[in-house]
């Protein structure tokens, strides 16, 4: 599915104005000792679709407005003393929000459970997630594919931060087409997991939409991760380019996207393509 924006530039309150249909991939810069790097200019950024350099039609920088899903896995394979640390960490991320950031809580036991609906309301979001007991086994990848439908169609820039232990039973859906199912959706995949050993699909998860995952072993240290993660999507860049009208050079119109910056020893995460629309 592709995903796109009318747009050729910013106008004065930060819209896009409408007139053509522009492909949008938001851009993570960081340095080489991985801190996040502001202020670049349009022009330090190379796009390309299925290695044809695209021309960037529209830029912003920082301050995009966000949709957020933030999914907790509330399993019995979580303690209730872990899930208790969990909330906290959770409630506190809220508050590194910026008060237009939609945010929504989902729980994930045997089902996905809609704790509060996509809203600024934040308090609200605060207090759904307040009470959550440990509750259902853990299937994983139905979940994640739920959570990022959940937040799929909303405007704007859409992301899921996906808390678990990482423990996967029952799905009906492998983890090739979990995977599969985020390359052909416009939501950044933020996996924490709270274990000593990363979950490769998960890793395979962010990497594709341009995220990032954590392995947390320590729970203590959390409520820094989050909040990092938070500071990462208040610190993005926005490219919109217009692509040429041509099939996909990789199976069912995939089309490759690869974004890199002109200046050293940065490095850049942004999703891996797309699939245009019909």
């Amino acid at each position: 599915m592709c995903l796109a924006v009318s747009a050729i530039g910013l106008g004065a309150a930060g819209q896009f104005a409408s007139r053509v249909t522009l492909v949008e991939v938001y851009a993570t810069v960081v340095d080489e000792r991985g801190n996040l790097v502001e202020g670049l200019p349009q022009d330090a950024f190379v796009v390309e679709e299925d290695g044809r350099p695209q021309e960037v039609r529209a830029f912003a920088a920082g301050d995009e407005p966000l949709s957020l899903a933030v999914a907790v896995d509330r399993s019995f394979s979580m303690s209730r003393e872990r899930l208790t640390r969990v909330v906290y960490a959770t409630q506190r991320m809220l508050g590194d929000l910026r008060p237009a950031d939609k945010v929504m809580m989902l729980a994930i036991g045997s089902e996905v459970e809609v704790l509060s609906p996509l809203s600024i309301d934040h308090r609200a979001a605060y207090d759904a997630v307040a009470n959550l007991q440990p509750w259902g086994t853990t299937p994983l990848f139905d979940a994640t594919r739920s959570a990022i439908a959940a937040i799929q169609n909303t405007s704007g820039r859409r992301a899921l931060v996906l808390i678990t232990d990482g423990a996967e039973r029952y799905s009906a859906a492998t983890a090739a087409e979990i995977v599969a199912f985020a390359r052909t959706h416009d939501v950044l995949v933020y996996p924490v997991t709270l274990s000593r050993g990363g979950v490769p699909v998960l890793s395979e998860l962010a990497s594709v939409t341009g995220a990032r995952a954590e392995v947390v072993p320590d729970i203590n240290r959390l409520p820094s991760v989050l909040s990092s993660i938070a500071g990462e999507l208040r610190q993005q860049y926005l490219l919109g380019y217009e692509p040429s009208p041509r099939a996909g050079a990789d199976g069912e119109g995939w089309r490759r996207i690869a974004v890199r910056v002109t200046r050293p020893g940065l490095r850049v995460r942004a999703r891996a393509g797309y699939v245009p629309s019909r």
